[in-house]
């Protein structure tokens, strides 16, 4: 059995604004409504208001003018490129990409992707491993899990290649649609069959780049555990101070 759980409210009151702001409901430079506005406007309390302003102002989506109220900044450069490095996880097409694809199959979920997922600890979940390869070495692994409910009736559990990217598997089957995505960076020793895979020697560490893709809701849909060696690899983000 698959488990959602619904994102809190103040969530869902910021992708609803982020929406607006991304169709041009709301236009860089323009005025948001006020607090009042929007606490009349979704029937929500003025904390989850409060909130939900803070969580868009905090990603670069608003900024406060003193004695002008919130005003929209746009679409931050760092979301475009956060979405571009998901993106590649999901876009994958295991049929032509150099790399093979190692492992398929039922798992139980691990603990941080359970989370990510959000479904309880040991759900049942699909996997698929693909090893992704440079002039015949292993640079990178992408370990991607699906909720089984999301998997049934789909080629995902097949253990050939699949043509064509997971995210336009799911989307024509399973008529959802892939909305925006979510990363995670951290970096921790590898297990003994992932440094036997990417070929490393005792002691180099791994970065893990969890990539969470969510619909318009916020409900979680697919997440890639993508392994890179830390001592090949480097990450480098860039971020507006208020």
């Amino acid at each position: 059995m698959a488990y959602e759980v619904e994102p809190p409210k103040y969530v869902r009151l910021a992708q609803t604004l982020q929406r607006r702001i991304e169709d041009g409901t709301y236009e860089p430079g323009s005025r948001v409504p006020s607090e009042n506005q929007l606490v009349q406007a979704f029937g929500m309390s003025r904390p989850t208001v409060v909130r939900a302003l803070e969580l868009l102002k905090r990603d670069g989506w608003l900024e406060s003018r003193q004695g002008y109220g919130t005003i929209v900044r746009g679409r931050p450069e760092i979301v475009e490129r956060k979405d571009r490095r998901g993106r590649e996880a999901l876009e994958r097409d295991e049929s032509q990409d150099a790399g093979r694809l190692i492992e398929v199959g039922q798992v139980a979920v691990p603990a941080r992707v359970a989370s990510a997922l959000g479904l309880p600890k040991g759900t049942q979940v699909l996997v698929r491993r693909f090893l992704v390869e440079e002039g015949g070495e292993a640079v990178e692994l992408v370990s991607s899990y699906f909720p089984a409910g999301l998997a049934e009736d789909t080629d995902l559990g097949s253990g050939t290649p699949l043509s064509g990217s997971t995210r336009d598997h799911i989307e024509a089957r399973k008529k959802v649609r892939f909305d925006h995505v979510i990363e995670r960076v951290s970096a921790r020793l590898p297990e003994e069959r992932e440094a036997e895979l990417l070929g490393l020697p005792d002691g180099v560490p791994v970065l893990s780049v969890l990539v969470i893709a969510c619909d318009a809701s916020g409900r979680s849909l697919q997440a890639s555990d993508v392994l890179l060696p830390a001592d090949q690899h480097e990450l480098e983000d860039t971020y507006r101070l208020s």
